[in-house]
């Protein structure tokens, strides 16, 4: 009689555990993804934080040396450090936001969970996980999108930099060198429009 009890389970509950079990699993996912991008958002704002303290740094000896004319492009150069300061940091507000939004959805993708496990018990509450669950994806939504307008910045900002260091290399770097790389293969010039404003805003270019 035994034997024949553990053999004949229950259909219908073991499938309610499964369901449970399975309802319970959806949001650890979720938190799981959500966590990965919480850790990667703060190694870049770590990252923006210490670019902004090498900016502030390169700007403040900028702004200290008497003697301006012995600084290549250097109303260009200075230009340019303010420029990028500006833009790291609207990066750093808007990865901050993007933490915060990630940080809700997982407190959300938790609170879920506690639903789902106060669900089982009250019948009358079956309903209530739903919603926690939706504004959990749309932290993580909103998260998402803060850090694809982030990373459009950061490319900004490292185009920025590039079009000055090129412009800087064309200024102080030998006529044969700099004829080397201005032009492609098919004769089209290599260099940026801005890196020409650039040079033309200083000394005519070689």
């Amino acid at each position: 009689m035994a034997s024949g009890d553990l053999v004949n389970v229950n259909p219908q509950a073991l499938g309610s555990t499964i369901e449970f079990l399975t309802a319970m699993v959806t949001p650890t996912l979720l938190m799981s993804a959500t966590g990965s991008l919480v850790l990667s958002t703060s190694t870049r704002l770590g990252r923006v934080v210490d670019r902004v303290r090498d900016l502030e740094k390169r700007l403040s000896e900028l702004i200290t040396i008497e003697d301006h004319s012995g600084v290549p492009l250097y109303e260009k150069r200075l230009d340019t450090i303010v420029n990028l300061l500006d833009k790291v940091t609207s990066r750093a507000r808007i990865l901050q936001r993007a933490m915060g939004a990630f940080y809700y959805g997982l407190g959300f993708f938790t609170l879920t969970s506690v639903t789902i496990a106060v669900a089982a018990f009250f019948n009358t509450y079956r309903w209530l996980p739903i919603p926690i669950g939706i504004v959990g994806i749309m932290c993580l939504f909103y998260g998402t999108i803060l850090m694809l307008l982030e990373t459009r910045m950061a490319t900004a900002t490292v185009n920025a930099e590039m079009d000055f260091t090129w412009a800087l290399a064309n200024k102080v770097a030998p006529e044969e060198i700099v004829r080397k790389y201005t032009y492609n293969a098919h004769g089209k010039r290599r260099i940026r429009r801005k890196v020409l404003e650039t040079l033309e805003e200083g000394d005519a270019p070689k």
